[in-house]
């Protein structure tokens, strides 16, 4: 009992401290660490607020032990405290830092042809519905499309606090299993698009040398390989030390195409660092539910059946067209919980 006393204390002292930061006037006029010491403050809410329920019903515990008249609420409160404590314990589980960052994701036709096009379009229309029902701002960055409407390849970022906390669950191979329109003979075929999804970096967590990085530029081109426009404003950008390469043509300018080129380049840098830096911490690894890679498995779309599968958690929906339509929060919150599970038994292991 010592331990979680102790813990509540801690969480007590912190949200003080972390509340008169925000009214000093030297952070207040300081917008970056404001900025830093409000979003603090707003991760402490929530355990602060179950502190206080836990002290409460705590005392009312111990009343109602010392009562005669009221001892037989003891059991009841009793559970009630258990659950606060796991409730408690859960809230303060450490959470990714990136979890607050606005992302940039890349969706891709993977197998299957142009059905695999057809279902990328899909993907990416589910993501862009479930970005506004959550109230996030999306902007696509890049589409390559195909001659059926469909996509080869779309770049969209995502703007919204906390859009990687939601938007990582994303990343992976999406399979579809459903009868193609152009299928005469009624045949399902399984087809695959495949998801990354990288934490938006800051340009002050990613310095990229410009003298690392070889810049092209061409005319941009349609769907069919006809040229768009007469001005060489579409940018390729390599950089040099990782070989990563980057092309934007979606805009008319030079300057702009750059820029997004740029963005991308600056997350997938970072998004490689961070790979890094967890395949490094075993405890990290282990607690991973799925590596976000584009090869892993993660979601399989069955239309006849009306059922959406994540394979991750083993979870079954029979809502496909809802989900299809951006309704992906059953999903999301399942996968949260999951990781907050997991996170807590390594950090207690």
């Amino acid at each position: 009992m010592a331990a979680i006393e102790d813990l509540v204390d801690e969480l007590d002292r912190s949200y003080r401290e972390t509340q008169e930061r925000l009214s000093d006037p030297a952070v207040f006029n300081d917008h970056r660490e404001a900025a830093e010491v409000g979003r603090r403050l707003k991760e402490l809410e929530g355990p602060y607020k179950l502190a206080q329920e836990w002290r409460d019903v705590s005392d009312d515990a111990e009343a109602a032990r010392a009562d005669a008249d009221l001892r037989e609420l003891v059991p009841e409160l009793e559970e009630r405290l258990e659950r606060l404590e796991e409730e408690l314990k859960l809230a303060l589980v450490e959470v990714d830092p990136a979890d607050r960052k606005d992302v940039i994701v890349e969706v891709r036709q993977g197998v299957g042809g142009d059905e695999a096009a057809l279902w990328a379009g899909d993907v990416y229309r589910m993501l862009t519905r479930y970005a506004e029902r959550r109230g996030f701002k999306f902007e696509q960055l890049s589409a390559s499309g195909n001659e059926e409407g469909g996509f080869k390849e779309v770049t969209f970022g995502v703007k919204g606090d906390g859009a990687y906390s939601v938007f990582k669950w994303e990343g992976g191979t999406h399979r579809v299993q459903r009868v193609p329109a152009t299928e005469s003979q009624g045949r399902i075929h399984t087809s695959t698009a495949t998801v990354a999804v990288m934490p938006e970096a800051e340009e002050v967590e990613v310095e990229i040398d410009p003298n690392e990085l070889k810049i092209d530029v061409y005319r941009s081109t349609g769907p069919g390989g006809q040229s768009v426009n007469t001005t060489d404003s579409a940018v390729r950008i390599t950089h040099l030390p990782t070989g990563l390469v980057v092309s934007m043509q979606d805009e008319k300018s030079q300057i702009q195409n750059r820029a997004k080129a740029l963005r991308v380049l600056r997350a997938r840098l970072y998004e490689q660092e961070r790979a890094k830096q967890q395949a490094e911490t075993d405890a990290a690894r282990r607690s991973q539910i799925g590596s976000g890679e584009r090869a892993e498995k993660i979601r399989t779309y069955n239309y006849p059946e009306n059922r959406v599968t994540d394979h991750r958690i083993k979870v079954t929906l029979h809502k496909l067209d809802q989900v299809l339509e951006g309704s992906l929060d059953d999903l999301t919150e399942a996968l949260t919980s999951e990781e907050r599970r997991r996170a807590l038994e390594t950090a207690h292991a």
